[in-house]
C-alpha cells in the first residue's frame, strides 16, 4: 500500500523538535489532495524524512492522535482519519510556520483593505500615525465552508505599498510580512481573552449573539522593538482552545 508523503520543513533548534514536527504533519494532512493516500510511513521512516529521533517522532504522533487527526493500530500502522474535525487547538508556541500551519484546511477571503484611521485601543503601539493600512479576512474551514474565524490586521503604512493582496489568501499577515515583503521580525506577543459576539462577529461567523468567541491579539515588533503589525482576531468559541506551553529549562 501507498503510504501518504509528507512536506518537508527546516528544524528550529531552538523550539521543541515533537512540536515542529507535528506543526508540520499537521499541515501535510489538511492539506492533502482527496486521492493522497491514508496510510502514513513508518515511524523510523518519519523520523528519517525529518530527521528526528524515533522518541521524538512518536511524541509527534501522539499528538495528532490526540488532535483526532490519526489513527494507530498495531501490526497494521497509522492511519490519517478521513472525517478529522478541521477546529482544533491553536496552540501559542513556536515560529512563524507554526502560525502557517494553524490555518492549513482553511479557506481566507479578503474583506477588505485599504488606509484607516489608528483604532483608539492601538494608538500606543502606533506613535505618530494617525492612520494605517488595515486588512480584513474571513476565514473558513474548506470542507464544510464553516466560517472559524474573522481578523482585523493593521500594518505600519509604509509597508502597504510592498503588500499583494493576493498573498493574505494563502499566508498569514506575519508570513507575508517576512517572506514576501522582507522585514526582519524580532517577536511576537499574543493575549487571548474571552468575550461575548458583536453584531458584526456574530453575522460572520454564523453564531447567536453574544455567544463566546474567543479574542486573539498579536502584535508584530521589528528588531527595533516598533509595531509592524496588529492583529485583532474573533474565534469561535466552539471550534477552538488555546494552548501555551512553557518549557521549563
Amino acid at each position: 500500500m501507498t503510504a501518504f508523503a509528507p512536506d518537508s520543513i527546516t528544524l528550529n533548534r531552538k523550539l521543541p523538535l515533537w512540536y515542529q514536527v507535528s506543526q508540520s504533519l499537521r499541515a501535510s494532512i489538511l492539506g492533502r489532495t482527496p486521492e493522497a493516500p491514508l496510510r502514513l510511513p513508518t515511524e523510523d521512516q518519519l523520523a528519517g524524512h525529518y530527521g528526528v529521533s524515533v522518541l521524538t517522532m512518536r511524541q509527534a504522533l501522539k499528538e495528532l492522535e490526540t488532535e483526532g487527526l490519526i489513527s494507530r493500530h498495531r501490526r497494521r500502522g497509522t492511519f490519517i482519519e478521513p472525517d478529522a474535525r478541521r477546529g482544533s487547538p491553536v496552540r501559542l508556541l513556536g515560529s512563524v510556520d507554526a502560525i502557517v500551519a494553524q490555518q492549513s484546511g482553511m479557506t481566507t477571503e479578503l474583506l477588505s483593505h485599504g488606509p484607516a484611521p489608528v483604532p483608539a485601543e492601538l494608538r500606543a503601539e502606533f506613535p505618530g500615525f494617525t492612520e494605517v493600512a488595515a486588512y480584513h479576512r474571513l476565514r473558513s474551514d474548506e470542507q464544510t465552508g464553516e466560517p472559524t474565524n474573522h481578523a482585523r490586521n493593521y500594518v505600519r503604512p509604509e509597508l502597504a505599498a510592498r503588500i499583494d493582496p493576493a498573498d493574505l489568501g494563502r499566508w498569514p499577515m506575519t508570513k507575508v510580512l517576512r517572506d514576501a515583503v522582507g522585514v526582519r521580525i524580532s517577536r511576537i506577543t499574543d493575549t487571548v481573552e474571552a468575550r461575548l459576539a458583536d453584531p458584526e462577529t456574530a453575522r460572520l461567523l454564523q453564531v447567536p449573539l453574544l455567544s463566546p468567541i474567543l479574542h486573539y491579539t498579536g502584535v508584530t515588533y521589528d528588531e527595533g522593538g516598533r509595531a509592524l503589525d496588529v492583529a485583532l482576531i474573533h474565534y469561535r468559541g466552539d471550534r477552538f482552545s488555546f494552548t501555551v506551553t512553557l518549557d521549563a529549562h
